[in-house]
C-alpha cells in the first residue's frame, strides 16, 4: 500500500462484523482462566497482560505508525520528551555517552545535557554540519548512540541523516532521528540509514492540539550481537528471568526492550483515548501535510520581501542554506513550520507575537491553527546565549507554524502584526 492508504488502513483490521472504526479499549487489565498463563506472561509478555505495558488500541496505532515509517515496531509514549528519553536510557548507562547534535529541540537540549547528567550519562555535542573527521574525534569507547533531529526546532536546518547514519555504523552504534516535524510523509530516516526513529505525536501527527503524545520506531536493522557494545541486549535480563532480547525477539529487540525494562518501571504509556484520538489526527496526516507545505511556501516567499524582516528560515525556499539537502530528503516540502528573524531583536520580535490577531500566542507547534512563539523568552529560555546560538537561535527569531486557514488570511494577519512595528 502508499502511505496514503497506510494511514487510514494500517494497524487495525476489522473482523467479519466487527466495528469498523478502531475500538477503545478502556481497560487497565485482562482476564486469563489459569495462574499458569499469567506467569508465562512474565517471563514472554506477548499477550496484553496490563495497560502499563501495551494496550489494544494503544497496540493498533504503534503498529500504523511502525508502517508508516518502514519499521519493525514501535512503541507508544505519554509525550515526545518520554520517547526521547526512553531511547536514550535504552541503549546508556551510567558511565555510558551518546553524541547529539546541537541544533535539537530546547527541551531535549536540557533533557540531555542536565537530566541526564544527574543519571551519570554524557551528551557530547556536536556541530550538526560538522566534518565527518570532526564527527568521528567525539567518539569515545563508551559512546553508545547519535542523535538529531530531521528538521531542527526552530532552527529549520536539515539533518544531513545518510551522513550521520555512516558514521554511526562506522562506531558499531546506531542513529537516533527525532522526525516530528517531517512526519513519515515528508521523510522515512530509516530509508536513508536511521535505526531508530522518535516523534512528539503532540505535534502533527496528533494536529489538533488536543493530546500529547511520543512514539518509538525500531527500525529492526541494527545488528545489536556484531556491534558488540550493546551487553544488555545479547545477554540474560535477570529481570525478566533471563531474557536474551536478540535471541528471543530477533529484529524488535529494541523496541521489546524498552517495553519490558523501561516502561515496566518508568510506566510512562499513554491512555486508550489517546491513542483513538492520535489515530483520527494519523487518518488525515497525508492531506494536511501538504496544505501545510503548500501555506508555507506561500507565506515564506512573501515574508521575503517585507523589510520588517531580516531573514526567513525554510529549507523549501530556493536560496536557503539547506535548499539543495531539503531536496534531497524532503522532496514533498519540509512542514509548515518556519523561523523569521524580525529586525531589532528581542522587543520588536515580542511586539510583533503581541500584535497578530489570527494567529495563536502559544506555547505549541505543528497545530491545525497557525501559532507564534518566541524561542529565547519561551521555550529555550533556560539556555544560555551561548547555547542559543549554537542552537541556531538569535534574540529576533520567531517561530512561525503556518496552519490551514486561508493563505490569504494568514498573510493580512502578520502584516499588519509587522506594521506595528513601524
Amino acid at each position: 500500500m502508499k502511505i496514503e492508504t497506510k494511514c487510514l488502513h494500517e494497524g487495525y483490521k476489522p473482523e467479519n462484523g466487527g466495528p469498523g472504526v478502531m475500538p477503545i479499549v478502556q481497560s487497565t487489565t485482562y482476564r486469563f482462566d489459569s495462574t499458569a498463563h499469567i506467569a508465562g506472561l512474565f517471563d514472554m509478555p506477548t499477550e496484553f497482560m496490563y495497560s502499563r505495558f501495551a494496550n489494544p488500541t494503544c497496540d493498533a496505532v504503534e503498529k500504523k505508525i511502525a508502517a508508516l515509517e518502514g519499521g519493525a515496531a514501535a512503541m507508544l509514549t505519554s509525550s515526545g520528551q518520554a520517547a526521547s528519553l526512553l531511547s536514550i536510557l535504552n541503549l546508556c548507562s551510567a558511565g555510558d555517552s551518546f553524541i547529539a547534535a546541537s541544533t535539537i529541540y530546547g527541551g531535549t537540549i536540557n533533557l540531555f545535557g542536565v537530566t541526564l547528567k544527574k543519571f551519570g550519562i554524557e551528551c557530547i555535542w556536536a556541530d550538526a554540519e560538522a566534518s565527518e573527521e570532526e564527527i568521528q574525534k567525539l567518539f569515545k569507547e563508551n559512546t553508545k548512540a547519535v542523535f538529531g533531529e530531521t528538521l531542527a526546532n526552530p532552527a529549520l536546518t536539515v539533518f544531513d541523516i545518510e551522513k550521520w547514519a555512516n558514521i554511526a555504523h562506522k562506531n558499531g552504534v546506531p542513529l537516533i532521528v527525532d522526525n516530528t516535524f517531517a512526519t513519515p510523509i515528508l521523510c522515512r530516516p530509516i530509508e536513508w540509514g536511521a535505526d531508530i526513529v522518535i516523534h512528539s505525536t503532540t505535534k502533527y501527527m496528533d494536529g489538533h492540539a488536543v493530546q500529547g503524545g511520543g512514539v518509538i520506531v525500531d527500525s529492526g536493522k541494527f545488528d545489536w550481537a556484531a556491534s558488540g557494545k550493546f551487553p544488555d541486549f545479547t545477554e540474560p535480563d535477570e529481570s525478566y528471568h533471563g531474557v536474551v532480547y536478540t535471541r528471543d525477539f530477533g529484529n524488535i529487540a529494541y523496541i521489546i526492550k524498552a517495553r519490558m525494562q523501561l516502561m515496566r518501571d518508568f510506566g510512562c504509556y499513554p491512555a486508550a483515548h489517546s491513542a483513538f484520538l492520535l489515530n483520527l489526527g494519523l487518518e488525515t496526516l497525508p492531506v494536511r501535510m501538504k496544505q501545510y507545505c503548500e501555506n508555507a511556501l506561500t507565506v515564506a516567499k512573501h515574508l521575503e520581501k517585507s523589510d520588517k524582516i531580516l531573514s526567513v528560515r525554510y529549507p523549501a525556499l530556493p536560496g536557503n542554506e539547506h535548499y539543495e539537502r531539503a531536496q534531497k530528503y524532503l522532496p514533498l516540502g519540509t512542514s509548515g513550520v518556519m523561523s523569521i528573524d524580525i529586525k531589532g531583536g528581542r522587543t520588536p520580535a515580542m511586539k510583533f507575537m503581541d500584535s497578530v490577531k489570527l494567529a495563536c500566542n502559544e506555547v505549541h507547534v505543528a497545530d491545525i491553527r497557525t501559532c507564534v512563539l518566541h524561542p529565547a523568552s519561551e521555550t529555550h529560555r533556560q539556555l544560555t546565549d551561548e547555547q542559543l546560538v549554537a542552537a541556531g537561535i538569535e534574540p529576533g527569531l520567531v517561530r512561525l507554524s503556518v496552519g490551514l486557514e486561508n493563505v490569504e488570511d494568514i498573510i493580512a494577519d502578520i502584516d499588519q502584526a509587522l506594521a506595528q512595528l513601524d
